[in-house]
Formats: C-alpha cells, sequence, structure tokens
C-alpha cells in the first residue's frame, strides 16, 4: 500500500512538470518570450523570469526580410511547440492511462488489503491459540517429565542392584559348584557306610546264629558288639566332621581298610534288637 501510494506521488509530480512545461511554452509563443534551448524543461530554480517592457518611443519598425525572418523563426518554433504539445498530449493521454491503471491497481489493492489483513489476523490468532495450547500442552507434560526423571533414577538403581545380584549369583553359583563336589564326596562316603552297614548286618546275623550255636562265645560278640558300637559312634563323629571340614572320601576309605574294620569269620545275631545296628546297648560284655 506504501509503494503503491509513493508511485502515485511521483506520477502526479511528473503530471505536473509536463503540463507547467506545456503552458509555459504556449505562453511564451504568445507572449513573445525569449527563445529557450530545445532542453528547456520548466523553470526549475525559481519563477519565470519578468519580461521587461520598455517605456518612451519605441524603436524603429525592423526591416520587413527581419519580419520574414522572424516570422520564419516563429512559424518554426510554432510548428516545433505544437510537435511538442503532440507529444506532451501523448505523453499525458499515457499517464492518464496509466494513472487509470494505478487507480484500478489501488483500487484492488484497497480491496484485497482488507482480506489480506483479515487472513493475516486469522493466521496470527491461529499461531496464538497454537502457542497457548502448546503451552497448556508442556504444562500438562511436566509431572510426565517430573516421573520419567523419577524413573531414570529407579532405573540407574535397579541396574546397579542387578549388578550387585549378578555378582552374587556367579558367588552363589561357585558355592553351589563347591557344594556339589562336596555332594558327590558325600555319595561316596554314604556308599562305604552303607557297605559298613551291610557288613554290621552279616557280622550281626553271624552273631545270632554263633550264639545259638555256642553259648560261650557270646562274651566275644558282646565285646566285639561294644567295639561295633564305639567305632560306629566314631564313624558319626568323623562323618560330622568331615561334612563341617569338607574333607574328602579317602578317610573313610582308610577306615574300611583298616585292621579294627575287618570282622572274624563268625557273626552273631543280636537277640535284643531286630534293627540293623541294634540296640547298642550299655552292657558291657566280659572281656575275653
Amino acid at each position: 500500500m506504501a509503494h503503491s501510494g509513493v508511485f502515485a506521488g511521483v506520477f502526479f509530480t511528473q503530471l505536473q512538470r509536463r503540463r507547467r512545461y506545456l503552458y509555459l511554452s504556449v505562453m511564451a509563443g504568445r507572449n513573445r518570450m525569449p527563445r529557450q534551448p530545445d532542453n528547456f524543461r520548466g523553470f526549475r530554480d525559481g519563477p519565470p523570469p519578468r519580461v521587461i517592457m520598455q517605456r518612451g518611443p519605441g524603436p524603429l519598425p525592423p526591416h520587413p526580410s527581419a519580419l520574414e525572418e522572424e516570422l520564419e523563426l516563429q512559424h518554426r518554433d510554432m510548428q516545433r511547440f505544437l510537435a511538442e504539445n503532440r507529444h506532451v498530449i501523448d505523453e499525458n493521454v499515457m499517464l492518464e492511462r496509466e494513472l487509470s491503471a494505478v487507480k484500478d491497481e489501488m483500487h484492488r489493492l484497497s480491496q484485497a488489503i482488507p482480506k489480506m489483513r483479515a487472513d493475516n489476523e486469522a493466521q496470527v490468532r491461529e499461531y496464538i491459540d497454537r502457542g497457548m495450547k502448546l503451552e497448556a500442552d508442556l504444562r500438562s507434560t511436566e509431572p510426565l517429565r517430573l516421573e520419567v526423571i523419577q524413573l531414570r533414577a529407579e532405573a540407574q538403581k535397579l541396574s546397579t542392584l542387578q549388578k550387585e545380584l549378578s555378582a552374587q549369583v556367579q558367588t552363589l553359583t561357585k558355592d553351589t559348584n563347591r557344594l556339589q563336589t562336596e555332594n558327590k564326596q558325600l555319595s561316596a562316603m554314604k556308599i562305604d557306610v552303607d557297605g559298613m552297614h551291610k557288613e554290621l548286618a552279616e557280622a550281626r546275623r553271624q552273631f545270632e546264629y554263633e550264639k545259638k550255636a555256642n553259648t560261650e562265645l557270646v562274651e566275644q560278640n558282646q565285646a566285639m558288639e561294644k567295639n561295633l558300637i564305639s567305632m560306629a559312634r566314631e564313624i558319626e563323629k568323623l562323618r560330622a566332621e568331615k561334612v563341617g571340614r569338607g574333607l574328602g572320601a579317602g578317610a573313610y576309605g582308610m577306615m574300611n581298610g583298616s585292621p579294627e574294620m575287618r570282622y572274624p569269620g563268625g557273626g552273631y545275631a543280636d537277640p535284643y534288637s531286630g534293627s540293623a545296628w541294634g540296640s547298642y546297648d550299655n552292657r558291657g560284655p566280659p572281656r575275653r
């Protein structure tokens, strides 16, 4: 809008200057003002010069040839003025057309500017509404942001706890492997003890048989039973120490191979007990 106003002002200024030039040219032809150069475009530095009127008796009339020459010059000036006038008129028509086009453009712009202004205001209102909506969304997401920060802190704590638990799991795995090794050793010990139970049961059966067959061997059987009881207690004690200390299974093998663990050929059954180990009472048989 401002650009169109400036263009219209420049156009009007040029039009006024051309009209002023045309007016001065016509007046100069009528009043016989001094001829101006061809590039004369009006009086830009001030008002037109005043015509000095002479007083008193006029000069002598000029010669006819001079008058003819002057008329010829005036005719040429008039022809030139007419050509310039036509050119000015043509330019004036063109300027009139341009002015009409400019007015139409200004009218169109004056009609389009309110619409553009309304569209701009609507767009600004839309941007403001979007900004307010985004601000409301940011405010509504503030608790979520705090929750995310809290969850990140908890996740970091859980990661640290996971590392600690992984270290504990590795330690427990090592302990489990060690316990499995010890269980294998205990299994071997259990096999040895079961073998001892079988040998003891066989000895008890032989003892019962020999006791029925020969009453004289009762004292010997009782002494043997006492020794077996002490050995069984010693075995249980060694087993407890084995479990507590985690020793190898070779100790029991040595006990099994000792001369004290070998039994004589005849076994005696205990008439006072029906279990595999007997009653292990405190009745001490007489020594042999």
